[in-house]
This record gives structure tokens, sequence and C-alpha cells, in this order.
């Protein structure tokens, strides 16, 4: 295989895990090019980053034209769009205008509306279909790994899938009072709108964290979990038709919760325009100035996270039930590349879903969920990448890395 050229766009937690692990894959990549609004971030994460050759530009990712004369000059074969989700759109035009394959792990919001949906990004469907390229959505870990978990167990261990819950916890503790472990901006923007799920061919909506309980997670215990929208359920519910009843469930700690609910009563978590000093600001950016940066929580956090997906459904004619989940360790993703465990968990499977399409393994044109792809491939490196997952079937471990 002739090595390719990447580009990463955007140099924050995941960034930093995404273009860690790329640059051990040498016999994947020739070079890569590490890019942000900010080059000195970009410096930062490159000097520690390697054996392949990294370099580092500063770049504007909502100018279309200065993403175009970049990845014409760096000559790439393939990027990795880990910037803001508001910036989906413009990069994934640069890609078309360029011939690059193009990888994401978010979906589009726009930046006036705290609401996201796949239909922006799916409209680009013929046109990256005309032009042979791959667009891969979502390659974080939820989305991403999720979605994977779904077809893997929709291969290997349903005839139909039923019921399937999402479940994400983070139980481990950073010493702060309050802090968002992924941009503080999307991370509040995701939590204090209308919860969503999927049932019996509707989508029921609820209040911001209305529905909660109590969800057991493997090695951790019994934690709260509330009930979100999360961009996989639309994919998810769309690819397995089968599905009777889709949801997601986050973890937050009554200390969380409370500060949340402070702070969206005193108005801090609008993305409506107020006057301060005679200039238009929005308070959640403001808000997102003052709070520890997600990348900096990482030397003091202890304990793990636990995502997976709990799904329920027929086996030859015999209920099943399968639940697929990583436990992923705070001081085990800093030791490896210098960031929590939620940074790590995004941009291990952001590097891992790049790779396949830069290697031709998962190789379709169009604009694709990650569920369309072959779910063996991703797993078979997931766990040695650093990412170990189990499944438990009808209450009995099947599998275990």
């Amino acid at each position: 295989m002739n090595k390719k050229r990447l580009i990463i766009i955007g140099a924050g937690g995941v960034g930093n895990v995404a273009l860690r692990k790329s640059a051990r894959m040498e016999d994947i990549y020739e070079e890569i090019l590490l890019a942000s609004r900010t080059k000195a971030k970009c410096d930062a994460i490159a000097k520690e980053a390697g054996p392949v050759p990294v370099s580092t530009a500063q770049v504007d990712a909502d100018d279309v034209e200065a993403l175009v004369a970049l990845i014409k000059s760096f000559r790439a074969d393939v990027l990795l769009n880990v910037a803001l989700p508001y910036q989906d759109l413009s990069i994934m035009e640069a890609c078309l205008q360029t011939g690059v394959h193009y990888i994401d792990t978010a979906n589009y919001e726009p930046p006036d509306v705290a609401h996201f949906e796949y239909s922006y990004q799916w409209a680009f469907q013929d046109r990256f279909k005309e032009a042979g390229l791959t667009a891969l959505l979502g390659s974080g870990f939820d989305p991403g790994v999720t979605n994977v978990f779904t077809a893997y167990a929709a291969k290997h261990y349903f005839d139909e899938m039923h019921y399937l819950d999402i479940v994400d916890c983070n139980a481990g503790d950073h010493g702060k009072s309050f802090a968002t472990n992924f941009n503080p901006e999307i991370n509040i923007r995701e939590i204090t709108q209308n919860g969503r799920y999927f049932s019996e061919e509707n989508w029921i909506t609820t209040d911001p964290l209305e529905i909660h309980q109590s969800v057991d997670y493997p090695r951790i215990g019994a934690k709260e979990s509330y009930l979100l929208f999360h961009e996989e359920l639309e994919s998810l519910v769309k690819h397995y038709p089968t599905l009777k009843r889709a949801r997601f469930w986050m973890t937050f700690s009554e200390a969380y919760i409370t500060h949340l609910r402070v702070l969206e009563d005193i108005g801090m978590t609008s993305i409506e325009p107020v006057t301060f000093q005679g200039m238009q600001i929005q308070p959640l950016q403001f808000l997102k100035a003052v709070l520890p940066e997600p990348s900096s929580l990482g030397p003091n956090y202890k304990g793990q996270t636990s995502i997976g997906c709990q799904m329920r459904g027929i086996k030859d004619n015999k209920e099943r039930t399968c639940y697929i989940f990583n436990n992923c360790s705070h001081q085990m993703a800093y030791q490896d590349t210098k960031a929590q465990a939620v940074s790590y968990t995004t941009g291990v499977p952001a590097a891992l879903g790049a790779s396949l399409v830069a290697r031709g393994i998962w190789n379709r044109a169009g604009v694709n969920n990650m569920e369309q792809f072959d779910p063996d491939p991703f797993l078979e490196e997931l766990g040695p990448l650093g990412l170990p997952w189990e499944v438990v079937v009808d209450g009995k471990l099947a599998f275990g890395l």
C-alpha cells in the first residue's frame, strides 16, 4: 500500500489523542498535518508525536477557500475533522473541492440553534458519491464505537434487534468543582436541550434531563443516568428498521446537575446574544472561557469510563440479550496520550476510522455512518489500539479482550 497523507483539523483534547495515535501508524502514513485556529496548540502536540513526520499550520475552519488552499498545498489524501461541529459543512465542502476523503466525530450543529441532526450532512450524499469519495460520519465513541457495537451485534448475535439502550458513564474524578469533559459549549448545549428517544415508530420528546434511572455499569456499579438525545440514535433507527425502541443514557453527578441548573437559572447557558460593554456576546461562550479547559483535566483524573450498548432481540426464534461495552481508565489514557479518558475514547476511534478509510478497508463512495460498514475490521483493531471491549450474551461473557 502506498502511504497516505493525513490532515487533522482541530487541536483540542480529541485532536491531541487522534494525532498521537495516527503518528504511530508509520505503515499507513507518510506525513501528517495538524491544523487549527491556534498554531501554537498544534505545535505543542506535534513536538511530542511520532514517528510519522508531523507538520502544523494555522487555518480558520469556517473559511472554505483557506481550507482548500491548505489541503492542496499539503497534497492530502484523507482529512480527519475534530474541530467544532459548527464547521463540519465547510470542511466537507473543502474535501469535495479537493478530492479528499472525509472523517468526523460529531454531526453538524448550527451555531445559533441548540439542535443537531444528520440531515445537513446526509444532503452531501450525491456529491460525495459522484466524486467517488468516502465521507465517514461520527467516528468517535458515541457516536462511533456505539454504532459499530450495534452493527456487530446485529451481524453476529441477532436475527432481529428490537431494543437498544446506549449507556455512557464517567465514574472519574478530576478534582474540580465543575468542569466539562469535552468542549464546554458543545457539552452544555447537548445537555440542556430537550431529550428525545425512539419508541414504536415515533420520536418522543422530553424536557431536559426529565427522565432518569439507575443503571448498573460493569466494575463501577449503579449510577443515576439521564435520558438525552444523541445523534447515533437517528442513524441507527434508520439503518435497523426492526428496532422498536432506542434510547441514550448518560451519567451526571448531583454536584454537576446542581451547578448546571444554577447556571441555567441565571442565564449563563444561553446562546442568545446579550449586550455587554457595547459588545454582543453569547453567555455560553463566555462561560466556556472561564471553565477549565477539558484537555487540562488529565493529570489528576482518577477512575474510569464505561460506555456500551445494551440490546434485546431475537435469535433462532428465541429472545436474546447482548451487552457490548468498553471500560477505559483515565490514568491509562493519560499515560498513553496525556489526555483524560473522555478525549481518549473519542480520539482513538477517530484515528482508527481514518486509518480504515486511508487503507481502503472501509471504502464506499457517499456519506456513510459507522454502522454501514463491516464492523469486524474496526473491532479487530480497537482493542490493540487501546480500547478493549467485551460482549455479554444472555448474562454470560461471550468475548473479552
